[in-house]
């Protein structure tokens, strides 16, 4: 099975990257910082995704699996461990744990598995805000810059961002590689029918394990640097709301594409400008909208003043956060690659394109009609 089907593909795929190196050099530091993030959050959802949308295994916990990696790192280079080493046991710790996790897991399946990995989310941060002699409980912990190699290596350098855009890439590669590998197919065989699975002497507890372990590893290595990013932690980082812009990294870029987790996390990391242009921006756009249609000055100020309380309210990221999932499993359930494929799709077969391609066929033989 080839890792590049054809040489457009590595063509395009040379361009993309060369594009990402030069980035440093032609974009601004604001940008730049959104883009660690984007790399960030993307080797994230490719770890989620191996669990979720490979294995079948459903997860609202990942943000503790990245606060053990973060507070691994943030610890250990306290003392005085080299980045290499705390890199390294960040992801291992973390993939420990999450095996851990997946053990009594095995028996949960659907929303049953979603409530365990919640609760599982809460101990790890109630762990962390208690546990002060190591995590510095709520007060947080100060994360220094990476030493690699005898150099710094700040977080706003394009150093850094090479660091996270590597592991992205390799991350990406190696996923690549084991959902080609006789591992992979076990969880896609998972994923479609345990049943089937088991048939074909396939040893399911084994293998929800072992997705359970990798996944939270892969996690493990972004929580370090994540930790390195923010410069500073705390448990108030690390919570529910966090794991559930993991899961819209992949329902929004499409919970089968290692794309879509890039595209999502692209998604995911735009959400706060948005929100503080929207707060900041928008009321004094729509206030001047109406005083030019004969507002007057103190009704227009009234407006202002409304907008920007919307804008403003507790919980409107929550309640966006939540009106785009419906929106994506209701009219795009393979996400922005999966609308990708089917503009494509539609090129490819223009003119002959039919609108029913991708409708599910409701046509059956009668005996299926009268079960």
């Amino acid at each position: 099975i080839r890792l590049i089907p054809h040489s457009g593909y590595l063509w395009s795929y040379g361009a993309l990257l060369i594009l990402l190196v030069i980035a440093p050099f032609t974009l601004s530091s604001y940008l730049m910082s959104q883009l660690v993030f984007v790399c960030i959050y993307a080797t994230v959802g490719v770890g989620l995704m191996i669990l979720t949308g490979f294995t079948g295994q459903a997860s609202l916990g990942h943000a503790a699996f990245l606060a053990i990696g973060a507070y691994t790192a943030g610890y250990l280079h306290q003392l005085g461990v080299p980045f290499p080493v705390y890199f390294l046991a960040a992801g291992i710790l973390t993939g420990i744990i999450g095996a851990l996790v997946g053990f009594p897991a095995l028996r949960l399946q659907g929303i049953y598995l979603v409530i365990a990995t919640i609760s599982f989310a809460l101990i790890v941060e109630e762990v962390l805000a208690r546990w002060e002699s190591v995590t510095h409980g709520n007060d947080g912990m100060r994360v220094k810059t990476i030493q690699l190699l005898g150099n710094s290596v700040p977080r706003d350098s394009p150093a850094f961002y090479y660091l996270c855009l590597g592991l992205l890439i390799l991350v990406i590669v190696g996923t690549l590689n084991l959902m080609r590998s006789p591992t992979g197919r076990a969880f896609v065989a998972i994923r479609d029918s345990e049943t089937a699975a088991k048939s074909m002497g396939i040893n399911v507890a084994r293998y929800k394990v072992k997705s359970f372990a990798l996944s939270a590893a892969i996690t493990g290595f972004a929580g370090c640097l994540f930790a390195h990013k923010m410069s500073f932690i705390s448990p108030e980082m690390f919570t529910l709301q966090l794991s559930i812009e993991f899961i819209m990294v992949i329902i929004i870029g499409g919970v089968l594409s290692l794309h879509g987790a890039v595209l999502g996390a692209i998604f995911i990391v735009m959400v706060d400008p948005f929100l503080t242009f929207l707060k900041d921006d928008i009321p004094g756009v729509i206030a001047g909208l109406a005083a030019t249609f004969g507002a007057g000055a103190e009704q227009a100020a009234h407006i202002k003043a409304n907008i920007a309380a919307i804008a403003s309210a507790n919980g409107l990221k929550g309640a966006i956060y939540g009106l785009i999932i419906m929106l994506f499993i209701l009219f795009e359930p393979y996400g922005i690659y999966g609308r990708w494929l089917k503009i494509k799709l539609f090129f490819q077969l223009f003119p002959l394109y039919k609108r029913a391609t991708f409708k599910r066929q409701k046509i059956y033989v009668k005996s299926e009609r009268n079960r």
